[in-house]
């Protein structure tokens, strides 16, 4: 068993924080990387980009939102509890070094990706601004880690309940658009990766995304996390979880990615009304 050491319930406890031993992984593990988690024998099994490693004290943390069936048996797990497997460190890791200005733009739970990778950024000696976004000021996660891990920090909403009124894309222009940026690094929804690539293609700014395609073994054996990019077929797990982003066919991710929606939907309404946990 993998034990959760600390939980933390963030953004009106619909998105959820696992502090977990692991030792093994917590030791090897680099920026960008992810692992597979299961919480028990009847569980699934879900791959999470890790938010944090702490190698002294041999832990992991994850953050996710609670969005169907198993990521709700993952919020039942209390502390001193855990999960029943935990794989990794899977995928390659980001690519740091320094460029010069690096501008790291994350939405929603895409924050807790991005983290580790702003931090490692900023230490390699480049002047970082991040820019982090949600639907509304509840919803914003990490916003002081992010303010350490950065040199600026700029944050966005939607509804324009705190910061800026508007989208990540809004402020990643004028960023661009006022200095010169060697690098851009965007995770988030599909859809926001999808406009930030949009716009930092015109202005010929490198840029690395992270995909989240369905996954199944998480070693690039079943095929299930392929995804397109420069019109050639990628693995999610093993080729990724980053590619450029000016190269990712997101039209083609978006779809497979609603392919079990549905089913998806059916599998959690039962379970809460089972645990009446919705």
């Amino acid at each position: 068993m993998f034990k959760i050491v600390r939980r933390e319930e963030m953004s009106q406890g619909n998105v959820v924080l696992n502090e977990i031993e692991a030792p093994k992984i917590a030791a090897k593990a680099k920026p960008g990387q992810f692992v597979i988690l299961k919480a028990n024998e009847e569980g699934e099994r879900i791959p999470l980009t890790m938010a944090d490693t702490d190698p002294a004290k041999g832990t992991i943390t994850i953050i996710y939102m609670v969005v169907g069936k198993s990521t709700a048996l993952f919020k039942s797990l209390k502390v001193g509890e855990g999960f029943q497997d935990v794989i990794g460190p899977l995928g390659k890791p980001t690519h740091v070094e320094k460029v010069g200005t690096v501008v790291c733009v994350g939405g929603g739970t895409g924050v807790a990706v991005l983290y580790p990778i702003t931090r490692a950024m900023k230490k390699a000696g480049n002047r970082v601004v991040a820019i982090i976004g949600a639907r509304n000021k509840d919803l914003l996660i990490m916003e002081d880690l992010m303010r350490e891990a950065s040199n600026e920090l700029i944050v966005c909403t939607d509804d324009g309940s705190y910061g800026h009124h508007g989208f990540v894309t809004d402020k990643l222009k004028e960023v661009i658009e006022r200095e010169k940026v060697d690098q851009a690094v965007c995770i988030g929804p599909v859809p926001m990766m999808k406009f930030c690539s949009k716009l930092t293609k015109e202005y010929n700014v490198p840029t690395l995304v992270s995909l989240n395609p369905i996954m199944v073994d998480g070693t690039g054996m079943c095929g299930g996390c392929r995804v397109t990019v420069g019109g050639k077929t990628k693995f999610g797990c093993v080729d990724g979880p980053e590619f450029d982003g000016h190269q990712v066919d997101y039209d083609e991710l978006m779809m497979r990615l609603q392919a079990y929606c549905e089913d998806e939907k059916r599998c959690y309404e039962h379970y809460c009304t089972l645990h009446d946990a919705k």
